[in-house]
């Protein structure tokens, strides 16, 4: 089986990210209100997703509430989602005190189906939160069309796209706002953080006063125009995430080799289900490699523990059955008077019992690394 054993860790850093730490700890600046690092990874970060503006925060759960803020969604307004996400796309809805409406996904792609979004749409919905799940863009040009068609403000939840590109249009600005993560798994990481992204800078100064207690930019300290949270990343974090920048496009570059690789190695693999090709995708995010192994999971899962792969996953639960996200739901939508939108989700429940993920590092690898789970995966279906 060779050294797959080895397959890299994550995070990976060196002397660079050390280098960028020891600045912040003795420049006395710890915090990005009297520091510049923030501020400078910010503007990089912008300039490497193509957008205007960046605003940097705590964490990409509250990136998304803090976009939907910033748009005006409040109480009672209803936020189209997908379910197989993280419970944070529909948790920020809740958040700000809206109500998460699930469409269902597409089961080839994994990703939020734009023909189910507008069947979703009613006279209260304000927003609809784009994943770009896995890395892989979702349909930006039909999400933007349906977003000018109903007067909605379309938010891309790129928590896992760094570096993607729909149409060679980075992700993050294309549609009105756009939220990243910097936490632990991520392939940018500093252990938790966030980014908020838009070509607006009405919606950018907005989000700043969200993350800044309201405050406006070269305001005075207790000048609060609007209120807002504290949601301030770090000088340290920005350190890191820095040197992470730096070595992202090298990074992808290997995921992307290795994420082909793969592809053609299980292409011919009976009773496993790739995602298909899509010309619109210009780059893909790497950040989970995922199989669809229907009436297989469990086994084929148990297969790769046993032969060292002990990082591949089954993924999400789907939102539409959580029973925290629908009480939360349910309770203000009673509160309002308002109709709870009962969702079906089909696609949603099939994807999540036959999905496998296989996290980031795994397409770090060597090439001979990738043979050696390639030669797993297809031995774990066969058996």
């Amino acid at each position: 089986m060779g050294d797959h054993a080895m397959m890299p860790q994550w995070p990976e850093f060196g002397d660079d990210e050390e280098k960028e730490l020891l600045e912040v700890l003795h420049s006395g600046k710890w915090g990005s209100t009297s520091g510049d690092v923030v501020a400078t990874f910010a503007q990089e970060f912008a300039e490497y997703q193509q957008a205007a503006h960046a605003v940097c925060l705590a964490n990409g759960t509250l990136a998304l509430a803090v976009a939907l803020r910033a748009a005006g969604v409040g109480i009672g307004d209803e936020v189209i989602v997908p379910p197989y996400t993280f419970i944070a796309t529909a948790s920020a809805a809740l958040f700000v005190g809206a109500v998460p409406v699930f469409a269902d996904v597409d089961p080839d792609t994994h990703l939020l189906d734009p023909a189910a979004t507008e069947a979703a749409v009613t006279p209260r919905t304000k927003a609809v939160i784009v994943v770009h799940l896995a890395g892989r863009p979702a349909d930006m040009d039909a999400f933007t069309a349906l977003g000018a068609r109903h007067g909605l403000t379309v938010i891309e939840d790129a928590a896992q796209a760094h570096g993607a590109a729909y149409n060679g249009r980075p992700v993050g600005a294309i549609g009105d706002l756009g939220t990243f993560s910097f936490q632990s798994s991520k392939n940018i990481t500093a252990g938790e953080g966030g980014a908020v992204l838009t070509d607006s800078a009405e919606l950018a100064g907005a989000v700043y006063s969200l993350v800044n207690v309201g405050r406006v930019p070269g305001g005075g300290w207790y000048q609060h125009e609007s209120v807002g949270y504290n949601l301030r990343l770090t000088e340290f974090q920005a350190a890191i995430l820095r040197a992470q920048l730096r070595r992202h496009p090298q990074q992808q570059e290997v995921r992307e080799r290795n994420a082909q690789l793969l592809t053609s190695l299980l292409s011919g693999v009976d009773g496993l289900q790739l995602a298909p090709d899509d010309p619109a995708i210009t780059a893909h995010g790497r950040h989970l490699f995922m199989l669809r192994l229907p009436g297989r999971r469990e086994a084929v899962l148990q297969s790769l523990t046993a032969a060292g792969f002990s990082r591949a996953s089954s993924g999400y639960v789907p939102l539409h059955r959580n029973d925290a996200v629908r009480r939360e739901a349910q309770a203000i939508t009673a509160r309002l008077g308002q109709p709870y939108p009962e969702p079906a989700c089909p696609h949603a429940d099939l994807v999540s019992s036959d999905t496998i993920w296989l996290p980031q590092p795994y397409l770090l690898g060597t090439e001979s690394q990738t043979h050696a789970l390639a030669t797993a995966i297809t031995e774990a279906v066969n058996a």
